[in-house]
């Protein structure tokens, strides 16, 4: 992450500003911009989010969002994919989905970029999780592994292929490996 403002801002003020590509996070009051997110990045995200949404989604249990803008607890986050419970979906006055979300994911998935902070990155998980999010994952593809931060619990880091990945209750019938996740980056010939 590449910090581009110095001084601080009240979280009101950061609000008020234009959206950026890549998003701006607000955190302790300084503004942070998120790196550019690479192909294999993005090839995880998309997938994730198509393969959460077709249990949940469908069965209205949970809705998996990309880049959702999440503002509570002093900060406002943009993580990889938040995924909300579908009783906790923001909506606006015609019962239509918000464009704000002030409110915590209940699971937020961060994918590493090579150039990312893992600190910081793990950072925006532990306030998810503070604020009653209840599972939180890094996926970092250059190592194929990923941390597992279930609410209240030791985190996990898992790195075999085989290895089932951890998911948050509300979604207990979605079933991913490592090998799952990493078959993403795979770019098969015809």
């Amino acid at each position: 992450m590449v910090q581009i403002l110095d001084k601080k801002l009240s979280l009101e003020d950061f609000l008020n500003l234009p959206e950026t590509k890549p998003a701006n996070e607000y955190i302790n009051g300084q503004i942070i911009q998120k790196p550019m997110s690479g192909g294999k990045h993005s090839a995880i995200q998309g997938e994730l989010v198509t393969v959460i949404n077709n249990i949940a989604e469908q069965q209205a249990i949970a809705l998996a969002l990309p880049e959702l803008r999440c503002t509570f607890g002093g900060r406002s986050i943009v993580p990889d994919v938040a995924v909300f419970v579908w009783d906790r979906i923001p909506l606006d006055n015609d019962g239509d989905i918000a464009n704000s979300f002030k409110a915590h994911p209940d699971w937020t998935i961060e994918i590493l970029s090579p150039e990312q902070s893992t600190i910081k990155v793990t950072s925006n998980i532990l306030h998810c999780l503070n604020s009653g999010c209840q599972m939180g994952w890094l996926i970092v593809p250059e190592e194929k592994s990923i941390f597992v931060y279930p609410s209240g619990q030791q985190p996990m880091f898992l790195d075999e292929l085989d290895a089932v990945i951890p998911v948050p209750q509300f979604i207990s019938n979605l079933t991913l490996s490592l090998r799952d996740i990493f078959s993403w980056i795979k770019v098969n010939p015809s």
